[in-house]
Parts: structure tokens; sequence; C-alpha cells
């Protein structure tokens, strides 16, 4: 019997607001053999890559990964808190509307993180594929209030080497997640004015943490660049001191190794301008003024790496040039030596010959008289090449 009371159907209370990353489904994670180790520098051509056909955002996880570390710092104007995450159930703890979270994840070695973090901060699985499949050209891509900002960072490795690595930023709402492919990078100035509370950082968002990654990756260029510069100084040195082959090998590599700081420089340039020039960019207007001065860096990169560009092709010219002029001077130090036995070898000719009457056979001074001409003409002979500038100085001179 219905309740005369009742009007109509009544509402249901509403259940528990789902989470808009749950219905984004983990992509799945497959392990690839690791790389061979050679002696060659690594092409940036080389990519990493999920198998052809694969589901749109399958992760390559690649045998010789480093396993997945993350650290977070979260901080408010007045309270700062650092961690490590064990847990990602202490991530969504650390979410907080009153605070800006950095995720510092370190390693790509476990496929199943990463794909959990991404759907826990609601990440596209295809963003997260970009994280892992590297190498990457440095882009700013829009996923609706999520940007994905891929960049490469500079170390130096040794003697005419550079060790670049993939660093992938991801800059949400009030979080900015860094994932690196192995430990070691050149946010430890970031940290510390976090630590510290020194300048603006502190007291701004997401978006000026991004622009600080950002801009210490750009600057991390310069000292890289500086120490090749001196390193090609003394490749320079080295070209006009001797002939060694080991300096075409040297030099070859040198070019090669800025071309691709060329191909990577041009395009984070790119990268850093369509932060600056895209409208769904997720910077502010008070952040820009500061990407403009990255940029400006990023200009400066590029300018210092065509003129070194050109400098190894001027020092692969020079030493072109000093083997030729070797060459030169060993042709000629045996020309002369040449010039100088065509008249002797002809006297030894005449006086070789057996004909019976010969008058200066049967003279008794003829033997000395013969080796007195033959050295007066090779004196005479390397006295006029000497004055002629053809032997032991330059003609110049």
């Amino acid at each position: 019997m219905s309740d005369p009371n009742d009007s109509g159907p009544r509402a249901e209370a509403p259940g528990p607001v789902p989470d808009p990353a749950a219905a984004i489904p983990l992509p799945p994670a497959l392990r690839v053999p690791a790389e061979p180790v050679t002696d060659s520098p690594p092409s940036l051509l080389a990519r990493r890559r999920a198998p052809a056909g694969s589901v749109p955002g399958t992760l390559a996880i690649p045998a010789d990964a480093p396993p997945v570390e993350i650290r977070a710092i979260a901080w408010s104007a007045e309270r700062l808190e650092e961690c490590r995450v064990d847990d990602l159930a202490r991530v969504r703890d650390l979410l907080h509307p009153e605070r800006v979270l950095w995720l510092d994840v370190v390693g790509l070695g476990d496929g199943r993180v990463l794909s959990e973090l991404g759907a826990l901060l609601g990440i596209h699985p295809l963003a997260v594929a970009d994280v892992v499949h590297t190498p990457q050209r440095p882009k700013l891509e829009d996923y609706g209030d999520r940007h994905l900002i891929v960049l490469q960072m500079a170390r130096g490795a040794g003697s005419l080497a550079v060790d670049l690595e993939q660093v992938t930023l991801v800059l949400g709402p009030g979080w900015v997640v860094t994932f690196q492919e192995r430990p070691g990078d050149v946010f430890d100035p970031v940290r510390q004015r976090l630590r510290q509370g020194l300048g603006a950082l502190r007291a701004s968002g997401a978006d000026y943490l991004a622009y600080a990654l950002v801009d210490a990756i750009v600057d991390g260029f310069f000292p890289v660049l500086e120490q090749l510069g001196d390193q090609m100084d003394e490749l320079e040195e080295r070209v006009l001191a001797t002939s060694d082959r080991r300096n075409l090998r040297d030099i070859h590599a040198t070019r090669r190794l800025f071309i691709q700081l060329h191909k990577v420089l041009w395009g984070q340039r790119d990268a850093i301008g369509a932060m600056l020039r895209d409208d769904t960019s997720p910077f502010g207007s008070p952040v820009h003024v500061f990407l403009r001065d990255t940029y400006d860096h990023s200009l400066q990169l590029l300018d210092l790496v065509e003129t070194s560009r050109d400098l190894a092709s001027a020092i692969l010219e020079i030493h072109l040039s000093t083997i030729n002029n070797r060459m030169n001077e060993v042709m000629k130090t045996l020309t002369v030596m040449a010039s100088i036995f065509i008249p002797l070898t002809f006297l030894a000719g005449v006086y070789g010959m057996n004909f019976r009457h010969m008058p200066e056979l049967a003279w008794r001074w003829a033997y000395p008289a013969l080796w007195l001409a033959m050295l007066g003409i090779a004196a005479a002979l390397l006295l006029w090449f000497r004055r002629r500038g053809w032997l032991g100085r330059d003609a110049d001179s």
C-alpha cells in the first residue's frame, strides 16, 4: 500500500564524487632489451618506442632503467614539507589547494608505478608514454588543465662529450611533476631557494616553479659549452703541433656533437617560445616576464653552439692544410735531393762507360778531380736552392 504523503519518486542521495583520473585506463607496460653499450657517442636519432601496432600509451620500459624513486616538496608561504614517497597514497595526502607540490620522479624502471602516478594525477597516458619513450623532441603539449613540457638537460661527460638526458615536466593545478631518466640533475639551486625561502618561489604558484625548473635546465648548458670551448682550444693547439690521426677522429666527433646540440637547442628554443606565444600556455602573465629572459638565454646558447660548430669546421680545415703543407715540405725535400743527384748521376754514367779511348781515365788525378767536381756541383746547387728559398727557409723571407 502506497504512502499517501508520497508525492512522487524520491531523489537518491548523491554518492561519492568519482575521481576524474579513474576514467583514464592504465596503459600496458612492456619490458624491452637494454640498449647495447658501444664506444661511439649516442645518436639523438635513436629513440626508445613501443613495438609497432601497440595500444596507444603502451610503455616500453628498458631492462636497464633505474628503479623509480619519488621525492616530494610541498609548501605554502609559511611552511615547507619535504619527504620521500614510498606509497602513492602519500601523494594524495600531499595534494592541497592551499599549497604547491613538486614531485621529483627519478628513474623510469617501473611502468606500473608510473602509470598509477599518472592516473592519480590525471595525466594522459600518451603524456606518460612520452615520459618513458626517450628522447623526445623538446615541446609543449596541452592536455586540458595538464601541460606536458619536454626538455633536454646537459652535463659534461669527459673530453669532448656531453651527457644529454630528457627531463619531462607535467604542470597541473597546484603541482609540478618532473621525470628524470637517472639520478643527478641541475635542480639543486631551486631546492635551496625553496628550503631557504629565497626569492619569490615560496610565495608563487606552480607555474613559477615550472619556470624556475625550465630556467635551471637552460642555464645548465652554459658551463657545459664553456668546458667544450676550453677543450676545443686544446684540440686546436694539438692540431697545429702534430698531425696525429687521432686529431681527425676528435674533430669529426666534435662536429657531430655540435650538430646534435644545435638540434636540441633549436627545439628547446621553439618549445620555450611556445610557452610565451601559445594561447593555452599554462604560465600566467607575471611569469611571462621571466620566461622571456629564459628565451633570451636559449638564443645565446644557439649562438654559442653555431660559433663552436663553425670553429670545429675551421679546425678541420687547419688540420687538412697542415697535412698538405707537411706533404709539400716532404715532396720539396725529395725534389731537391733528386735535382742534386741528376748531374752527379750524369757524370758517374759518363765515366762509368767501358770505352777504351777515354783520355781522362789515364790521367793520374782524374779520380779526385771527379770527386771535387761532383762535390762542387752539389754545393753550388744547395747554395742556389737556398738563395731561391726552396731549402731551409721560406721564399718570402
